[in-house]
């Protein structure tokens, strides 16, 4: 089916990304004002998501101009290769501080089942083992399968399970914008 046939609503346009990122940002900084934390984004747009956040912590703060940052591809540890039509595309994994003791902050852009971010974790442990791995999305769409909740949350928005999130941003898409696609009213 087209994408143009299914049902399209906007629920963040570009300034609600921007100020969703920066929510994220504050969220974190309350959480650590130090900044003892490490950043590690998901590809592809939980690492746009993760260096956003970092870029919004160095205009605040002098601290953050020294928080590493790191991308992970979890390609090779998910549980669903099988059912795939297409391959993944294999991205880079660059995890370039020691990641034993830890204190990790993962990013992904939206959060479903929790499936892509058991994957994420299983494949950090390949690193080292964190004292701490939290979570931050943009997103929560609620419909998880696994027992995983992220603790930085931009937009709380329960979904049904035959919608899809589509998340745009800049540096991968050509715009910032979040969208709900209903496949199932479209089909009706």
């Amino acid at each position: 089916m087209a994408e143009s046939s299914l049902l399209k609503q906007q629920l963040l346009t570009a300034q609600d990304v921007t100020n969703t990122v920066r929510r994220l940002a504050f969220q974190i900084l309350e959480c650590h004002p130090m900044l003892d934390v490490v950043f590690v984004g998901i590809h592809t747009r939980g690492v746009v998501l993760a260096n956003r956040v970092a870029a919004v912590l160095r205009g605040e703060l002098e601290a953050a101009n020294g928080l590493q940052m790191g991308t992970l591809d979890i390609s090779f540890h998910r549980d669903d290769l099988d059912q795939l039509k297409d391959l993944p595309i294999i991205e880079s994994t660059d995890i370039p501080f020691d990641l034993e003791g830890a204190n990790v902050i993962l990013f992904d852009d939206v959060i479903f089942t929790g499936r892509t971010i058991r994957s994420a974790i299983d494949c950090l442990m390949d690193f080292g083992r964190p004292a701490r791995i939290e979570l931050a999305v943009l997103v929560d769409r609620g419909n998880r399968e696994l027992p995983i909740q992220p603790d930085y949350t931009g937009l709380n928005r329960v979904t049904s399970s035959t919608d899809h999130v589509q998340l745009k941003l800049s540096e991968t898409d050509g715009e910032d914008g979040l969208y709900l696609i209903d496949r199932k009213e479209a089909t009706q």
